[in-house]
């Protein structure tokens, strides 16, 4: 059956922050961060390299303790819950590094994310009627990310842009209402950009997204907000073609950074590039964009 997408009204904000910061031994990272995540959306979180995403994202998800400044999800104040709370509340976030088992199947990785969010994780003897069901379960996940074909693979073996689909599978297993995807496409090449692009709007049924990107083709692609940040602070929000003639935004990004954010769609030839800037496989443009392999992970966090 198709999912309905949620609708929701101008004011029904999922997560909010209010003055969010986050110090290190007098070194601001994030700086009174306040931001604002409509229910249903796709909101991208961009800015060039040392800027606070991730940073943000772990105060978000309470892998780090806010200096001061207050998070709220759905209306809740989260600030000082543990991370396991505030996965068992539906907020579930993927991670760039591996957490996955490449020596398991495809079909064993989503069913063991499963099984951790039904409290079974490590109930190794299962009458063979519930694993069916956890299977029959999981099997359509990977239909929904495209992996069924792929159930018996070894994780391992998988191609590359099948991973990420796999990643997506396993968050999805979470039953997440707020998913948090850090940097989605990085290191992808043109088709499985498109392929993943397609994907998130696909799971962005029914749940909200906030993402943190550098691919500007993404962000201007399927993203309905956009918040920049620049040295831990919000330089700019709103939708991609407010931000990008922002001249605050051009002037932070600099140079071909600022021309990768002028023009979304790409081109098969990558402009010149600074030492902070990286494009991924593939020649899609990118801001900011780590230099180093990708590194991919699912958000099998306790729950």
């Amino acid at each position: 059956m198709e999912e309905t997408p949620i609708l929701a009204n101008e004011h029904d904000y999922i997560l909010e922050t209010s003055g969010m910061t986050k110090e290190f031994r007098g070194f601001v990272a994030v700086n009174e961060v306040s931001l604002k995540v409509r229910r249903g959306h796709i909101h991208a979180l961009i800015g060039p390299n040392g800027a606070g995403k991730t940073t943000c994202f772990n105060l978000l998800t309470k892998f780090l303790e806010p200096t001061r400044g207050e998070i709220r999800f759905n209306g809740s104040d989260i600030t000082r819950e543990a991370p396991e709370r505030i996965a068992r509340r539906g907020v579930v976030r993927s991670f760039q590094i591996s957490a996955v088992f490449p020596n398991l199947s495809v079909l064993e990785n989503v069913r063991i994310a499963l099984q951790r969010k039904l409290g079974t994780s490590f109930h190794f003897w299962k009458a063979g009627r519930s694993l069916d069901r956890l299977n029959e379960r999981a099997m359509e996940l990977l239909a929904a990310v495209g992996l069924e074909s792929y159930a018996t693979m070894r994780t391992g073996d998988l191609p590359y842009g099948r991973k990420r689909a796999l990643e997506i599978a396993t968050t999805l297993a979470l039953d997440p209402e707020l998913l948090l995807l850090d940097e989605p496409t990085q290191g992808m090449g043109h088709e499985d950009v498109d392929r993943v692009m397609q994907l998130i709007k696909q799971v962005s049924a029914n749940r909200t997204i906030l993402m943190v990107e550098h691919n500007m083709k993404v962000v201007s692609g399927i993203s309905d907000r956009i918040t920049v940040l620049a040295r831990g602070s919000i330089l700019a929000e709103g939708a991609y073609a407010e931000v990008s003639a922002n001249p605050s935004v051009i002037e932070a990004y600099m140079g071909s950074e600022a021309a990768a954010l002028a023009s979304p769609a790409g081109h098969e030839e990558t402009p010149p590039a600074p030492a902070s800037f990286a494009a991924p496989r593939g020649g899609q443009p990118a801001l900011g964009a780590p230099q180093g392999g990708f590194l991919r992970g699912a958000a099998l966090q306790e729950a």
